[in-house]
């Protein structure tokens, strides 16, 4: 066990009108570090993850977290991208930087702040997460990249309408009971399922339902080395993760199997030495439902094209087999995109120690599961955490 996180902090996620990319950033920053009961100057190493990509005029914006505190003065920063999974991205590397031995206490800060960008732009932002000689003209935006997945995922395996609409009342129905989502709204299957003025169909198959939602907010975690994480007062080891790229272009690869989460997948589990049958629950990377009933064929949960089995028959709900986005995902609990992988880990680590907010926590769970995707299925982040305080 190389590394630990020990502390860690969250703001809720949704339209955040009084706060900047840096007050996001410096609040997050403090809490973290009182939860973990450490002071700045403890600190050997900060990793920000920021996708930016003009949502904020501020670039270059690692060294906003040195606004939190003086004494956090001259240590080594280092902002991180890799689109979609820049949270998970930003956690890896300090947890690298740990395992080399350069660190024993590093500082990793998740941010996005989405919503005072005009819908026009957010839509271009995030198509840049794509390849844009192929996808640059793709209408409605990165949400008309994944229409065209589903739609394709439809021609190949069956119309999947009925599979994603109660992906999508599932995780809505789990982000009520989320104090940090954006949304807190138990929609039901029937308006999920139906095209309603209210829910109106954005790409190809994906009705509004079916897309994650434009989110301001930030998350904050701790890492220590094992010796340092087993003098504190609560402590979650990284079992096992792994870290896979595949190409950017969706044209060199059969991109409805998603194989480089896939891959990710197995090597995580190999390196934690147990199955994806050992997992209390899984927090899953539900940009788009279809991206979720993809992921569930991709960790291994059912056979290729059979995704839908795993939400009809219950099996990912919260009492079911293998939970999956306890949360809400990012469908209910929002997708700051610097902040969701962070927030991933903020929330399994909560659930791990017994700390999830009320409603939200399982019985006793004992190993989670993280996949956190950038772009369309080609950065691609699985750690598998265990409490090991």
């Amino acid at each position: 066990m190389s590394a630990a996180i020990v502390g860690w902090a969250h703001t809720p996620f949704g339209k955040q009108d009084a706060e900047t990319v840096e007050s996001l950033i410096v609040r997050v920053a403090t809490d973290a570090l009182v939860d973990a009961g450490i002071t700045a100057d403890q600190v050997d190493e900060i990793v920000l993850g920021h996708y930016n990509a003009g949502f904020s005029a501020q670039d270059f914006t690692a060294s906003l977290v040195l606004q939190a505190d003086p004494a956090l003065r001259f240590k080594p920063t280092t902002r991180v991208e890799n689109a979609c999974a820049t949270g998970s991205a930003a956690v890896h590397q300090g947890v690298r930087a740990i395992k080399a031995g350069d660190a024993k206490i590093v500082l990793v800060v998740g941010v996005e702040q989405m919503t005072k960008t005009p819908g026009a732009e957010i839509g271009k932002n995030l198509l840049k997460a794509s390849y844009l000689p192929e996808d640059g003209e793709t209408q409605g935006g990165f949400a008309g990249v994944f229409g065209k997945i589903a739609a394709a995922y439809f021609q190949r395996h069956g119309d999947q309408s009925d599979a994603l609409a109660m992906i999508a009342a599932k995780n809505h129905k789990n982000g009520v009971e989320n104090p940090f989502a954006q949304m807190r709204k138990d929609l039901g299957y029937a308006f999920c399922r139906e095209e309603s003025e209210k829910n109106p169909y954005v790409a190809g198959p994906l009705k509004r339902t079916d897309c994650s939602l434009v989110s301001d907010g930030a998350a904050a975690i701790v890492l220590a080395d094992a010796e340092t994480a087993l003098q504190m007062r609560r402590a979650v080891g990284f079992r096992g993760m792994a870290h896979v790229q595949d190409f950017l272009p969706m044209s060199k690869r059969d991109i409805l199997k998603f194989e480089g989460g896939a891959l990710a997948w197995q090597k995580a589990l190999a390196d934690a030495g147990v199955t994806l049958g050992d997992l209390s629950f899984v927090e899953t990377h539900d940009c788009f439902t279809i991206a979720e009933l993809i992921e569930y064929e991709a960790m291994g949960l059912t056979k290729e094209g059979e995704g839908a089995r795993a939400i009809k028959e219950g099996w990912t709900q919260k009492d079911g087999k293998l939970p999956v986005n306890v949360s809400g995902g990012l469908k209910a609990k929002g997708h700051p995109i610097g902040a969701t992988g962070v927030s991933m880990h903020v929330l399994s680590a909560m659930q791990l120690t017994g700390e999830a907010p009320e409603g939200m926590q399982l019985e006793e769970p004992r190993l989670g599961g993280i996949f956190n995707m950038g772009g369309a299925a080609v950065a691609n982040y699985v750690s598998v955490l265990e409490r090991i305080k």
